[in-house]
């Protein structure tokens, strides 16, 4: 297991109390010995020194640990709700937000025992805590590219940052049938970063670009499937809707039901839901 070389920033901007109700839940599960690890702002600060105020707190454990989380938390004063059953739960206290995250929006990025043999160890407002992997971060991010969001940039910084300690063969495993997503991104990161463009090794790109040119010389697939769900639950509507693509969040190709599915885009209008 790596160890963070980074320590963490509150960033002035958040209020103090928000900082006591974020730090007791972290002691609090610490207590409870449940595994969860940090994500979100406190990890990417971590991980490139970049820091950015954030409205909640990220923390990831695997689904079938939400039941035993939930009750340690009761003990410690807080409700939870399951928000998304796919992916998500929330903790309020006075209005601020704390986010259970075990798998991501789109249903790919489920959290699986990988996320805790690779996390790292680090300090989140003076608590132990253990930080998602790099790896895992990137493979999540990989799919947000809503019209109100697109976090290609935060990978290129990963990248930047922690390119030459990746597990790339690791990673080429997590986007799996997705690979055409990573190598999208590694060609944008050479946009990007033109002289750091050898932190990503050539036999990663070789392998993706032969991928590129065995599945463009194969006849096209008979199946009438969009993907584009899996990067915007918005953008892709019209083509489920109305033109009759299936959807690749649902079984059995994906791993969201029709009614996950469904209760996740009745939330587009919803105002400050992560998306």
């Amino acid at each position: 297991m790596q160890k963070a070389e980074l320590a963490s920033s509150t960033n002035g901007e958040t209020d103090q109390g928000t900082i006591a109700f974020y730090r007791h839940v972290l002691e609090a599960l610490n207590a409870s010995a449940i595994p969860f690890l940090v994500g979100g702002a406190y990890a990417f600060n971590q991980y490139t020194a970049i820091s950015r105020n954030t409205k909640d707190l990220d923390i990831f454990i695997r689904r079938d640990d939400y039941s035993r989380m939930s009750g340690a938390l009761l003990q410690a004063g807080y409700k939870t709700e399951m928000t998304y059953p796919h992916w998500l739960a929330k903790i309020r206290s006075n209005g601020d937000l704390i986010d259970l995250i075990f798998s991501s929006g789109n249903g790919v990025a489920e959290v699986d025992a990988a996320w805790f043999d690779h996390a790292i160890q680090g300090q989140v407002l003076d608590v132990p805590v253990k930080l998602c992997p790099a790896e895992e971060m990137l493979w999540s991010k990989a799919f947000i590219m809503e019209r109100e969001r697109y976090d290609g940039a935060d990978i290129a910084h990963l990248i930047r940052a922690r390119g030459g300690q990746l597990d790339w063969q690791r990673l080429l495993h997590r986007f799996g049938p997705y690979w055409r997503m990573l190598l999208s991104h590694l060609v944008m990161f050479g946009f990007v970063y033109p002289a750091h463009r050898d932190l990503v090794p050539i036999w990663v790109i070789d392998e993706l670009l032969e991928r590129l040119r065995h599945e463009i010389r194969t006849p096209a697939p008979t199946d009438h499937i969009c993907l584009g769900p899996l990067l915007s639950r918005e953008q892709y509507l019209t083509d489920i809707g109305e033109w009759g693509y299936h959807d690749a969040r649902l079984t059995p190709s994906g791993n969201m039901t029709a009614n996950e599915a469904a209760i996740w885009t009745d939330a587009i209008q919803r105002k400050g839901e992560p998306s």
